[in-house]
This record gives structure tokens, C-alpha cells and sequence, in this order.
């Protein structure tokens, strides 16, 4: 009996559910502003570097978007960050090839590098696919020499996410595991599944006590070309000039907006991505994308009158791509302040067509939340997981918040990510759109029933 009365209990709670959701994808898909957001991000500011004018600009751009939009507190939270600079134009050829002679190649210095300097550096090239191949030869082939990473990302995954993570720590840590060993440049095999003529940033480390050297990503079918030239011809030497250098730290911010809860206020639900992006393109995908995506969960929610338990507040977070000072100052000062949250959410994946999410928490929040899969079937949205939440949250985890990141399909994210491609033009209206209607059903339901 009792069994029979929570089920119809139940059965109407995904009723009168499902009938807020549908309200909601029908507000996104038919009169979102995310697109048109992303648009005056992107065009009116373009790529949003920590530290650069144009990262000061488009703070300014989010606390005036989400106080037009009438959130109930909007305000700046100050995190220092780190400024580094291009510098000037990246160049590269190969040299000396028996098969081509000279050539010039396109490459793109890494985040945080050191410059080579007017005139650039010429040396021979040692290629190796692992950190541990890199030890066995050890410093008496690799000193003097620039080390050329070439491992390729896995095509044989599905989710090119994991195809990333197995391949992102030759640039993430190469330079400095090549500098122990003498070598006086890098060149790094861009992030990429497919093949094109396209590099692709992102940020390295260097270490205390090893000297930094300079470090270039190249093109995936120049990284092919490049290796080829190498099987037949042991001469091949490399030619880089780069002009990057670190300008010390600057002040900037998270933009943080809020709707206040109406029964526990003191409870937070994060939604968020993250303002900064390379210098090159407009950071569109990564994370423009999720940035829109954050102020539109609220705003839909504000113009459906969905008055939430909890405070739901959207966090632009500076500095993921070269430092992540702005997801670890936001949980620092949570953690000061004695904040309780109750869940955090990042779209940091794209505004690519919705699948889902995945969840890194305990067995019982992934089932929570799969429990409300039925909800997301009219939607095409399936995916339910446990998994990683997001870089920006991640700091949160020790605090004992659930993560939740949103996923998109992934199999065009890499055509983009850190590249010169990643424009306005690059992302569907439509796509995006759903994202933030899928993101604003969850955070609706978690604060109905929490996790």
C-alpha cells in the first residue's frame, strides 16, 4: 500500500517535472540569448588572455550582462593572475632535409614559454613518443638537441576527451623533462584526433631548478611530415623563433551573479565556465561557450519565474588556461567564508549537441541523478556517469561538493580547441541553445531534490 502511494507520489512529481523542462528547452530553443551573447563576447572583445586588455574588457562585459539582466547580487571577486605574452610572431622550418631542403612550417608557441629570442635557435631534432623513451636516451643524445614529442592522440576512443588525457602530458610537462636532459627547444605534436594543417596552444610547465627552454606546438599533418623526413634522414635539424616571456602577475576577477534562494539561501548550486581564453582566435568553444551557457541557467529561469530553494549563482572564473587562479581563489574564499554549497556545475566541453553529464561524486549522487534520466529522453539526452567534473571546480572537491560537468558530443571539439579556428562563426545556435536548457533541468531538479 505504502509502496503503491510513493510511486504514484513519485509518478506525479515527474509529471509536473516534465512540464517544467519542457517550458524550459521551449524558452532556450525559441528565444534563447546565449548565441547573441557569445556573439558580443566574441566580436565585441575576441580572445581574452589573463592579464591582457582584452581579459579586463570582457570582466567588464560579464558583470554588465548579468546586472542588465537583473540577477539579485552581481558583483567582482579580485584573484591576481598570471600575465604572459606572445611577443611576436612564431616561426619554424625544418632544415637540411635531403627530401625537401628548407621548409617553412607553421607552429605556435605554448602558454607560460620562454622566447628563443631575435634570430631563433637551430639544432638537430631527436623524436620520441613517451617521457620514459626520452630517459633512455639520455642526456648524452639529448643535450643540445630539440626533442620532438609525437605521440598522437588515440582515434581508437570514443570520447576524444580521453584521447586528450592521454596525450596532453608531453606538452603539459615535456619542456621541462626535455630540459633535464640538456635539450635547448621542444616541438610538441599539436592536441588533435584528426589531420590538418592547424596548431594548437596550451600551457606547459616549467620546473624549479631546470632551466626553461623554449617550446613550440606543431600542426598534426606537419608533426607526419616532420617525422617522415626524420626515418629517412638523420641530419634533419629544426629552426624555431619565438618572443614569449612572462610579465609578472596582474589583478582580475570571477564575475559572480546570483538568484538567491527563497527557502535556504545560505545553500549554494554553482554554474560556470571560464572568461579567459588563448590569444589566438575568440575563444569561442573553449570557454565562451560555457560562460553563455552559465548566465543563460539563470536568466531562463528568472524569465520562467522559477523561483529556486537554493541560491543558484553563475561563476565566470579567470585564469583555467594558464594558471587556474580563479577556480582556486573561488574555493579558497568559499572555504574562508564558510560557504556551503551543495553542488557545482562546469561547461568547459564546447557548445556542441548535449549528451549529458558526468559526475564526480559518491555512488549515491550518480544514482540521484540518473533516477531523473526519463525526464531528459524527449531531449536526446542520455549520458549519466561517473566522471570528471571540471579544472575550475576541481578545487571544490576537497569541500566535499558533488562536480558535475556537462558533456557535448566532443568529436569536433578538437578541430578547435586552442587554435586560431576557435571563432563566433565555429558554433550552432541551436547546439548551444540546448546545452543551456539541458543544464538548467538539472540545476532546476537538484534544487528541487538535491543530491
Amino acid at each position: 500500500m505504502s509502496s503503491c502511494l510513493a510511486w504514484g507520489q513519485s509518478s506525479r512529481h515527474q509529471v509536473k517535472d516534465s512540464v517544467i523542462l519542457k517550458k524550459i528547452y521551449e524558452e532556450a530553443l525559441a528565444h534563447g540569448e546565449a548565441y547573441d551573447n557569445l556573439r558580443s563576447l566574441t566580436k565585441g572583445i575576441g580572445h581574452r588572455l589573463s592579464g591582457s586588455p582584452q581579459a579586463a574588457a570582457a570582466v567588464e562585459w560579464g558583470r554588465q550582462l548579468m546586472e542588465d539582466y537583473g540577477f539579485d547580487t552581481v558583483y567582482l571577486q579580485p584573484v591576481m593572475v598570471p600575465h604572459w605574452v606572445r611577443g611576436g610572431e612564431d616561426k619554424a622550418r625544418i632544415v637540411g632535409s635531403s627530401k625537401v631542403g628548407d621548409m617553412d612550417v607553421d607552429v605556435i608557441a605554448l602558454g607560460n614559454t620562454v622566447g628563443t629570442g631575435q634570430g631563433g635557435i637551430t639544432a638537430p631534432l631527436v623524436e620520441v613518443q613517451d617521457f620514459e623513451e626520452l630517459k633512455k636516451l639520455g642526456k648524452k643524445t639529448v643535450e643540445g638537441k630539440i626533442v620532438f614529442f609525437n605521440r598522437p592522440m588515440d582515434p581508437k576512443h570514443v570520447t576524444t576527451f580521453t584521447a586528450y588525457s592521454g596525450a596532453v602530458d608531453q606538452r603539459g610537462s615535456g619542456p621541462a623533462e626535455a630540459a633535464k636532459l640538456g635539450a635547448v627547444g621542444v616541438v610538441v605534436r599539436s592536441m588533435h584526433v584528426g589531420h590538418d594543417d592547424v596548431p594548437h596552444t596550451g600551457s606547459t610547465r616549467y620546473q624549479d631548478e631546470v632551466k626553461p627552454i623554449p617550446a613550440v606546438a606543431i600542426s598534426t599533418e606537419d608533426a607526419d611530415l616532420l617525422s617522415s623526413l626524420m626515418q629517412n634522414d638523420e641530419k634533419v635539424s629544426f629552426h624555431m623563433e619565438t618572443h614569449g616571456r612572462m610579465m609578472g602577475e596582474k589583478l582580475s576577477y570571477n564575475v559572480i551573479g546570483e538568484i538567491r534562494g527563497t527557502e535556504k539561501p545560505q545553500e549554494i548550486i554553482v554554474v560556470s565556465g571560464h572568461l579567459d581564453s588563448w590569444d589566438v582566435g575568440e575563444g569561442a568553444h573553449d570557454d565562451g561557450a560555457g560562460v553563455v551557457h552559465a548566465v543563460e541557467v539563470l536568466r531562463i529561469m528568472k524569465k520562467l519565474d522559477i523561483q529556486p530553494k537554493h541560491t543558484i549563482r553563475a561563476v565566470m572564473y579567470m585564469n583555467e588556461e594558464n594558471g587556474l587562479r580563479g577556480g582556486r581563489e573561488y574555493a579558497r574564499v568559499a572555504k574562508e567564508k564558510g560557504e556551503v554549497h551543495i553542488a557545482a556545475m562546469e561547461s568547459d566541453s564546447g557548445g556542441f549537441t548535449p549528451l549529458g553529464f558526468s559526475i564526480d561524486g559518491s555512488p549515491r549522487h550518480v544514482v540521484k541523478m540518473q533516477s531523473w534520466a526519463d525526464l531528459f529522453i524527449p531531449y536526446q539526452v542520455f549520458l549519466f556517469v561517473p566522471g570528471y567534473g571540471g579544472a575550475d571546480i576541481g578545487p571544490l572537491k576537497e569541500q566535499g561538493v558533488p562536480l558535475i560537468g556537462y558533456r557535448p558530443d566532443s568529436q569536433r571539439y578538437f578541430d578547435y580547441h586552442h587554435t586560431a579556428a576557435d571563432v563566433f562563426e565555429a558554433v550552432d545556435d541551436r547546439e548551444l541553445h540546448k546545452g543551456a536548457a539541458t543544464m538548467t533541468a538539472m540545476i532546476y531538479l537538484i534544487d528541487k531534490y538535491g543530491l
